[in-house]
């Protein structure tokens, strides 16, 4: 099903129960974002703040907040149905005379539909804005923290084309309001903005610039896809195959760029490669922690077109679960067909919320041979933005991928520490604050898989044994014990029954969490259990996700994962400069305690219902 335009989208939404509207006023200084951050963690309804104090235009938020709601936004009925959708695509027939020829004729008409079609004008270019006109103050871009160093345009869709090829690419980058017509643009090294810019400065030119707000959700989520870099194929070729239906798009105002005729905005301008760069953040990132300051290019708005009654579509990002789990799990199932062209031996993969994308990935094989889960997991390291990965657990291909708790269970009993553990190194998210440097560090694969007789150090091969025959393992059993030890700084603790001891350290000193690692797996309380997860004081042991989030982004595992005989301590605490760890460290996101004391007393008066607050 192809939407016009996200109003549309909006409409259906409406109609099916799944967005509630709020008519009193609310601010987008933070309100919003304590309002909308509760109905995403409970899987409510989508959110439009009719009325935004400081604006003439209302708020859309969560539009895409749950599974159901990604899907049909999508055109499927589930998003696994992306999967065979691709599949299908791909699967181009050579052989079976006409008839065989024939089954590819629906697949080429779905072909047809990649190239945007070009039109005179759009909706979007109904109200223009220029030059003393541009004010960005107008426009309810939320600040959505406390700690964020200004309001964020956090749903844009940023277009740019390579000034040597012409190849045109957008993607979703933040942009922090810096005044009345420029904002901050959050290229981090490894984006294509980035690669467009320094061509830009080598050939002496300003890099045009147009910044979509709105339009369709298939455009919405293509903008977050980490396509890979095929010649012709772009998030407009992406999105029109989605919604089957070739893109509409026209002309820019006043930069020479495709535009998606059908968003709400249009923010057109440039990015002087000369200029200094500016100090852009913090911003609360989906990582859930804070992203500090640093220094990023400025973009300079020339004009601002949109509809007469455009809507302004936002997303909020921070702790998970949030809105981005969902696009996540999108692309998840829309590239795993090309992840098993690659490496066919994966059944399925799935990156957990807690994992924030690229800090854990779980991936089923079909095992035929010693070695394998190791080759699968160097393969994932070198496929596009999956390189960002920084643990990739392997299991066999009967473990369900998106059973969070089975997986771990599975890792607990089959994988032993420093036999079926391996750490590399490689490139790593700009946002990741703990690794050992600047977009590099430290990874892991853990081996979960059923062991063949070589990888175990037997004396058979596995040729001399059934393949399905694990009898020559014996097989751990984790269980927790009644008394745990004390330690300096434990302020919580426990075991569970799968084989992991979490423990919440207030750290005061370096060293601190190595001499408890040490400790604890030198006490017998340790002898059912294979992993050790320390935490930050601020983590809640009784919540497993909780403690594997604040674990996953606290770690670089070539430093911080250590094995201590039967057990692997993951160290997942503040990290000190007396340590060598010289870049400052980020708080979590929290929402000021006084925004969040006020939204509670105002529930009742947003009209929403009580199971939501």
């Amino acid at each position: 099903m192809a939407f016009p335009d996200i109003q549309s989208f909006m409409r259906l939404l409406e109609d099916r129960g799944e967005l509630l509207r709020v008519s009193v006023p609310v601010s987008h200084d933070l309100e919003i974002t304590e309002i909308a951050d509760r109905l995403v963690k409970k899987g409510g309804p989508a959110l439009l703040f009719e009325n935004v104090r400081g604006s003439d235009f209302p708020v859309a938020i969560g539009l895409m907040g749950t599974r159901e709601r990604t899907a049909l936004a999508l055109g499927v009925d589930d998003l696994d149905d992306l999967a065979a959708k691709v599949r299908a695509l791909i699967d181009l027939k050579g052989g079976g005379g006409k008839l065989g020829l024939l089954g590819n004729v629906t697949k080429l008409r779905d072909a047809m539909n990649l190239p945007p079609r070009r039109v005179r004008t759009g909706p979007v270019q109904e109200v223009v804005w220029r030059g003393d006109e541009v004010d960005l103050s107008r426009l309810p871009i939320l600040k959505c923290w406390p700690l964020d160093g200004g309001p964020f345009v956090t749903l844009p869709l940023v277009i740019t084309r390579d000034p040597e090829t012409g190849e045109r690419n957008m993607g979703m980058y933040r942009m922090q309001v810096m005044g009345k017509n420029t904002t901050g643009m959050h290229w981090q090294r490894h984006k294509t903005g980035t690669r467009h810019l320094e061509k830009a400065k080598r050939l002496g030119q300003r890099l045009e610039v147009a910044v979509a707000i709105g339009g369709d959700p298939a455009l919405i989520y293509a903008a977050t896809a980490p396509l890979p870099p095929i010649p012709g194929l772009d998030e407009f070729a992406l999105a029109g195959y989605l919604r089957g239906q070739r893109y509409p798009v026209t002309k820019g105002i006043t930069v020479d760029l495709d535009v998606p005729a059908n968003a709400e905005f249009i923010l057109e301008g440039y990015v002087d490669p000369a200029e200094d760069w500016v100090t852009e953040g913090p911003f609360g990132d989906h990582t859930g922690f804070y992203t500090l300051p640093d220094l990023y290019p400025l973009f300079h708005v020339t004009a601002v077109t949109m509809r007469r009654s455009p809507v302004y579509p936002a997303t909020i990002v921070g702790r998970p679960p949030m809105e981005d789990a969902y696009l996540i799990e999108a692309s998840e199932r829309l590239f795993l067909p090309a992840a098993q062209l690659i490496l066919p031996e994966i059944v399925d993969y799935h990156m957990p919320p807690a994992g924030v994308a690229h800090n854990l990935v779980f991936v089923g094989i079909q095992k035929g041979y010693p070695g394998q889960a190791y080759k699968v997991a160097n393969g994932l390291f070198g496929l596009g933005q999956m390189m960002f990965a920084k643990v990739i657990v392997v299991v066999d291909e009967n473990v369900p991928v998106n059973d969070f708790d089975a997986v771990w269970r599975e890792v607990a009993v089959r994988a032993v520490p420093g036999r079926d553990t391996l750490t590399t190194r490689g490139p790593t998210d700009v946002l990741d604050h703990s690794s050992r440097g600047w977009g590099y560090g430290g990874k892991l694969i853990i081996d979960a898989t059923t062991k063949k007789p070589e990888e175990t150090g037997g004396a058979e091969s596995s040729r001399d044994l059934q393949l399905d025959d694990p009898a020559h393992e014996e097989m751990f059993r984790p269980y927790a014990s009644a008394e745990l030890p004390n330690f300096e700084g434990v302020v919580a603790q426990r075991q569970t029954d799968d084989g992991y001891w979490l423990v919440a350290l207030h750290k005061t000193r370096p060293g601190q969490a190595h001499e408890l690692a040490q400790a604890f797996a030198a006490h017998p309380a340790a002898e059912g259990i294979r992993h050790l997860l320390i935490c930050d004081e601020h983590t809640d042991v009784q919540n497993i996700q909780d403690v594997w989030w604040t674990v996953l982004n606290n770690v670089d595992p070539e430093r911080d994962v250590v094995q201590f005989g039967a057990l692997l301590a993951w160290d997942g605490a503040r990290k000190l400069p007396e340590e060598g760890f010289v870049r400052p460290w980020p708080p979590k996101i929290e929402m000021d305690a006084a925004v969040a004391d006020r939204v509670d007393a105002l529930w009742p008066v947003y009209g929403l219902p009580e199971r939501w607050r």
